[in-house]
């Protein structure tokens, strides 16, 4: 008579019970202490816990590594726990399987199968590790010894063991579905061409702006001393900005225009350069020099060297074309835009996270920010390019910025002949929820709610209300309509040649 038992659960049965005599048959020693401790600090994951806030004191990939592997592991508990321990009972080993003295006491009384130590501690090393390998390889002993524990200690069958560790390295891969990897930032290359040289600062005049950026009491001279025969102006408080950059351009004999200031006067002082087809050295006056600092000056040295020996690159520019006052009569503003524009509440972010950087480190400052800025906002309802949107952040970027998230930083390729447009929208339900949620896993660039592309042109409608516009950290103010555009290859800077 054929036999009804089932075959799969009669061999996985008899295997378990070899593999668990040779565990059985070893001898004591303080071994089995060691696992039977090692066992206990993975109760209700506070091994990985733990070990995840020490991670979590060193800033970049492996905070990241920390928090998604964290993530993995409470998809792989809950997963494990709720689900196939409930569709899958088992009865755990018994006193005549194992020696008593090696047993963990009080031994679970849930399902043996599978093993949620073992689920837990394998999706913890590989969702850490595939953010950061390294990390993981060195987390991986942990993990296995973690989950060979419950079987020394008669708490699981081997095969409870394989499935729980089968089921966390799928639960880190599948969180990494929606945790991609960041594309790797490309080689930063440059469009060269030629531009005077400017020994000495010779045919360099240089716009100071006393309010903008780092200025300081010694900045005219410090730059007199390391261009000693270009032609230095400096604006005060109560000058006009535009007209000195413009009035500096037309000193006789000039050949280049030099600037120091924050986003706003480099911006001012690209467009005029543009205007009069002079090549631009942008100096390291600005707060975060972010110019400066993809154009390869990002320090005085680099900036007199380049300028010294005429090397120098060209660079896109965007026209931003803004629309203000009554609709019947409104009014046109046009700025070059070099580095990046926003409407919405993307300032108040920059404001909170730079005040907050010095005492948490930008990552972290990053994070406090957007929680505080999007727990207290509220969306603007705006059309970009005839699609209508409720929008916490339309962000555009002059070029391609890198990582691809809500907090873009290098931009290596200066001339890609795009507009980087990011969108982070309230469109969805549970939208500030779902935001909350993004930043703080890191998801923010796979979120539904961030749309991301690029394009050459973008027109962004408010419908007649006033919105709050900031080009390269500049302020609008009642702006109502405003297009993007991109002027390819407009702007010759200096930059070091490597």
């Amino acid at each position: 008579m054929q036999s009804t038992r089932p075959r799969g659960r009669s061999w996985v049965s008899r295997l378990d019970r070899y593999l668990l005599g040779h565990v059985s048959s070893l001898p004591g020693g303080n071994h089995d202490a060691f696992f039977r401790r090692l066992s206990a600090s993975a109760n209700q994951g506070k091994l990985w816990i733990g070990t995840a806030a020490v991670l979590a004191l060193f800033p970049g990939k492996t905070r990241r590594a920390a928090v998604h592997g964290l993530i993995a592991q409470g998809v792989a508990s809950a997963v494990t726990n709720v689900v196939f321990k409930t569709l899958l009972p088992r009865t755990r080993p018994l006193p005549e399987h194992l020696p008593v003295f090696r047993f963990v006491h009080p031994q679970p009384t849930s399902s043996s199968m599978p093993s949620g130590h073992s689920a837990s501690a394998v999706a913890f090393a590989v969702g850490a590790g595939l953010v950061r390998p390294a990390l993981g390889i060195a987390l991986a002993p942990a993990a296995l010894g973690v989950a060979y524990s419950r079987v020394h200690t008669g708490a699981h069958w081997p095969s409870d063991v394989l499935f729980g560790s089968a089921l966390g390295a799928g639960a880190a891969l599948v969180t990494r579905h929606w945790w991609p990897v960041r594309p790797p930032i490309p080689q930063t290359t440059r469009a060269w061409t030629s531009a005077p040289a400017l020994p000495g600062g010779e045919g360099l005049s240089i716009v100071v702006n006393t309010l903008g950026g780092s200025f300081k009491e010694e900045t005219a001279s410090a730059l007199q001393e390391v261009f000693p025969k270009s032609h230095i102006n400096i604006v005060q408080p109560d000058e006009d900005l535009v007209q000195r950059i413009n009035a500096t351009a037309d000193h006789p004999g000039t050949l280049a225009l030099g600037v120091w200031g924050g986003d706003g006067t480099v911006g001012a002082a690209a467009a005029v350069a543009v205007e009069r087809s002079i090549p631009l050295l942008v100096l390291p006056g600005g707060t975060l020099n972010h110019f400066a600092r993809d154009a390869g000056t990002g320090s005085l040295k680099e900036a007199v060297a380049a300028a010294g020996k005429g090397e120098a690159a060209l660079a896109d520019v965007g026209l931003v074309t803004a629309e203000r006052g009554l609709a019947g009569n409104p009014e046109i503003s046009q700025l070059i835009m070099l580095n990046t524009s926003s409407v919405g509440i993307y300032p108040n972010l920059v404001r909170r996270r730079e005040h907050l950087q010095p005492a948490l480190g930008k990552p972290l400052a990053g994070v406090v920010a957007m929680f505080r800025t999007f727990a207290a906002g509220t969306p603007t309802t705006l059309s970009v390019d005839g699609v209508p949107h409720k929008v916490w952040i339309a962000y555009l970027g002059r070029g391609r910025f890198y990582p691809r998230d809500h907090a873009p930083l290098i931009r290596p390729v200066m001339d890609d002949g795009v507009l980087d447009v990011r969108l982070i929208t309230a469109d969805e339900s549970f939208a500030r929820l779902r935001l909350l949620w993004s930043v703080l896993t890191g998801t923010v660039a796979s979120s539904r709610i961030t749309h991301l592309r690029e394009a050459t042109e973008v027109r962004i409608d408010a419908g007649g209300a006033p919105m709050a516009l900031a080009v390269d950290g500049e302020a609008l103010a009642g702006v109502r309509k405003v297009a993007y555009e991109v002027r390819p290859k407009a702007l010759t800077y200096y930059s070091p040649r490597p």
